[in-house]
């Protein structure tokens, strides 16, 4: 039975170790399905549109992502719930800058600069190798739950970290995790 584990923030060390390849054998492992299971629970309850095993204070490369329903009128939400084990980019083009935040820095907001479009191939929690493209919010989560695995926090290469004070700027916040709002802001 999946549970709820305790998000990790700022300042503790989990969240700055490079995360290590999983094994594909260890997809069977049933402790590594229960944390994929626990991952989505974690993320649910946050709320959040994503999430990364360093998060929950695992040094795995997996990071679960749901966008779906997150916005009825984007064409990419349908993007979930999914499951990244390994995963890596193998096409990045384009530049977008957007406002995001992070379950592991709350409250706070920054202006960050990230790939308009990605191609992420990962295996899925069966160990079967996919490839999915991600432009707009969904590809700004993929490339932000990316930087988790590799120790980084979108605070190191934000602009302008600011707490999220204005209506609008906690309007963007609660969208990005994963409540009713526009999609301004990331948060992951």
């Amino acid at each position: 039975m999946p549970y709820l584990r305790e998000i990790m923030t700022d300042g503790h060390p989990a969240l700055r170790k490079v995360a290590k390849k999983v094994r594909p054998d260890e997809l069977s492992d049933p402790l590594v399905q229960q944390l994929i299971d626990d991952m989505f629970v974690t993320m649910y309850k946050a709320p959040g549109i994503g999430l990364a095993a360093p998060q929950v204070n695992s040094a795995k490369r997996i990071f679960v992502v749901d966008l779906t329903d997150h916005d009825p009128d984007d064409d990419e939400a349908e993007h979930g719930p999914l499951v990244f084990v390994n995963p890596r980019f193998t096409t990045v083009e384009g530049e977008v800058t957007s406002v995001e935040g992070c379950l592991s820095v709350p409250g706070m907001i920054g202006d960050l600069t990230r790939h308009e479009r990605v191609v992420c191939s990962a295996l899925d929690r069966n160990g079967k190798r996919f490839e999915i493209s991600g432009t707009k919010l969904f590809g700004r989560c993929l490339q932000h739950e990316m930087d988790h695995l590799d120790g980084v926090l979108y605070i190191d290469k934000a602009k302008d970290i600011r707490p999220a004070v204005t209506d609008e700027e906690r309007a963007a916040l609660a969208e990005s995790e994963g409540e009713s709002g526009n999609e301004a802001v990331l948060s992951a």
